[in-house]
């Protein structure tokens, strides 16, 4: 089938198309209603030397930069991720989810904290809570091991928490997917009516006889002469061959006795 009859069976068919274009549709409509839109705030932290590490430097924090800082970025998000974490800022008052990890490409101990929802009010709220709450986690790691204030990694903020952009990848990948799969079925459900209206109109598709008889069943025997063969083959259209096979062997008789 080329897109030529494809084509035509869709003119042919189209009360099986249309309900199906307005079924997709609504299912378009209902994702778009059901599925929310969801915004994100992020905010970029870095971690910075001590104010004794920094002597050297002038005290200046920016000048003095060392590997165990990015150690401690890396351990400070995975306890910023952990379950006991989740459980304070759910009693601060945080909503949505949220995520702290390393900058991507990060040439230091940059980190981003991240926080998704679908109120953009509460997601900058909650990104608020969420970078104050990095800092106070910070301190205390420190604290538990008795580091002196002045030896103490200090954090600072590079972007404070943005105003929420929408997100609308994962909201367009529903779309796009109910879309296509009522488009296909749409598509497909002429076709299936069509194949099936031309197997139910096949001539090849064996029909009973008029008066419920079969006549497709065994060949009629030859009888003598071959007149019962010839008489079986009209049987089914002279209602009198009956009668021909009951008087054809009488009269044969009548002439192998010599009457005239």
């Amino acid at each position: 089938m080329d897109l030529a009859e494809i084509w035509r069976v869709m003119r042919r068919r189209w009360y099986v198309l249309l309900p199906g274009l307005l079924l997709t549709a609504a299912l378009i409509a209902g994702v778009y209603l059901l599925v929310p839109m969801e915004y994100r705030s992020q905010s970029t932290v870095t971690l910075l030397n001590s104010k004794k590490a920094t002597v050297a430097f002038d005290g200046n924090p920016f000048l003095s930069t060392q590997a165990s800082l990015t150690g401690m970025a890396d351990g400070l998000a995975r306890n910023l991720n952990s379950d006991d974490s989740k459980a304070d800022l759910k009693a601060q008052g945080l909503t949505g989810v949220y995520e702290a990890k390393i900058a991507d490409n990060a040439q230091g101990p940059f980190m981003w904290l991240s926080v998704t929802g679908t109120d953009q009010a509460a997601v900058l709220k909650s990104d608020q809570v969420f970078t104050a709450y990095a800092e106070k986690r910070l301190q205390e790691f420190q604290a538990q091991q008795s580091v002196q204030p002045e030896a103490m990694i200090r954090m600072a903020t590079i972007v404070p928490p943005q105003k929420p952009e929408a997100q609308t990848k994962t909201r367009l990948q529903y779309l796009i997917m109910a879309g296509a799969l009522g488009f296909v079925l749409s598509l497909v459900a002429p076709v299936i009516v069509e194949a099936r209206r031309r197997k139910a109109e096949s001539p090849g598709r064996r029909r009973p006889a008029p008066g419920g008889a079969d006549t497709g069943g065994s060949e009629p025997s030859a009888g003598p002469d071959g007149a019962a063969g010839t008489a079986g083959a009209a049987g089914s259209a002279d209602p009198t061959a009956t009668m021909a096979l009951k008087v054809l062997p009488a009269s044969a008789a009548y002439r192998s006795s010599g009457s005239p």
